[in-house]
């Protein structure tokens, strides 16, 4: 029997006088704008479409709809190549539209380093190659690295969320080479947290700090989906992920639907 496991972080509208001041420019990839509408708005719609009373609808009532404004990063969300620059190796890089559902359905495995929870340090190529060693498992082409750090247990609103462990240029790689095509994390991003790259170019001036890990990903293809959840969840392999972002066209990324299949 296969269990669902859904993967994809819940979406809520948080109150902007909530979030850590300090943290603002991240508040469109956490929370989404929504204007509710409710069944007495929608009944004023359908009366004028129809050219009906209140009576005719039941209850009075009409349809409810939520209008929403959101980012492409917003949630749960798939990287595509365009994400990271123009090209990808040679080539003209992928939008999200272009990337074959065949890609995002694939096996995972999940390394964990929640013992390195609210650092902000670096994930090296040891730290990986310990996990995988501990896990016993060999990376495939085409497979999925998961990446759990233990930061979707804390609250959106928590500054600690945003001090997590990331990837950097030379682990990003690493991963790309030993044929995996996506990796995901839990964390809110794939890198180390902005601060920790910011104080590092600011201190030593040198450009290989800025974004390194979502820059290195530009001499091979390869897929990020950030913000997941329910990552202990799962085994540490044996298990397929679908990876199905909103087919939005000419986008550098979209709000997915990510679901583990277990057997």
């Amino acid at each position: 029997m296969t269990r669902l496991i859904d993967l994809t972080r819940p979406l809520e509208v948080l109150k902007k006088d909530s979030f850590p001041k300090q943290l603002m420019p991240l508040y469109r990839i956490i929370s989404p704008e929504v204007e509710f509408v409710d069944h007495a708005a929608g009944a004023l719609i359908m009366q004028s479409i129809f050219g009906c009373q209140p009576s005719d609808l039941p209850c009075g009532e009409g349809w409810a709809e939520e209008n929403l404004q959101i980012s492409s990063h917003l949630g749960t969300h798939v990287d595509a190549p365009w994400h990271y620059g123009s090209t990808c190796g040679d080539e003209k890089a992928k939008t999200v539209d272009q990337i074959a559902l065949e890609d995002l359905f694939c096996d995972a495995c999940v390394l964990d380093f929640s013992s390195k929870k609210g650092s902000g340090a670096a994930i090296t190529v040891d730290d990986l190659k310990r996990e995988l060693e501990r896990i016993s498992y060999t990376i495939k082409e085409g497979d999925a690295c998961l990446i759990r750090t233990g930061h979707a247990d804390y609250a959106l609103n928590d500054p600690m969320r945003y001090h997590y462990p990331g990837m950097v240029a030379e682990s990003a790689s690493w991963l790309s080479e030993q044929g995996a095509l996506i990796g995901g994390t839990d964390a809110t991003g794939w890198d180390r947290p902005f601060h920790v790259m910011v104080a590092d170019f600011v201190k030593s001036g040198d450009k290989k700090y800025i974004w390194d890990a979502h820059y290195a990903h530009r001499k091979k293809e390869f897929y990020v989906v950030q913000q997941l959840c329910n990552l202990e969840k799962l085994p540490a392999h044996g298990f397929k992920v679908a990876f199905f972002p909103l087919n939005l066209v000419g986008a550098s990324s979209a709000p997915a639907r990510v679901v583990a299949f277990v057997n």
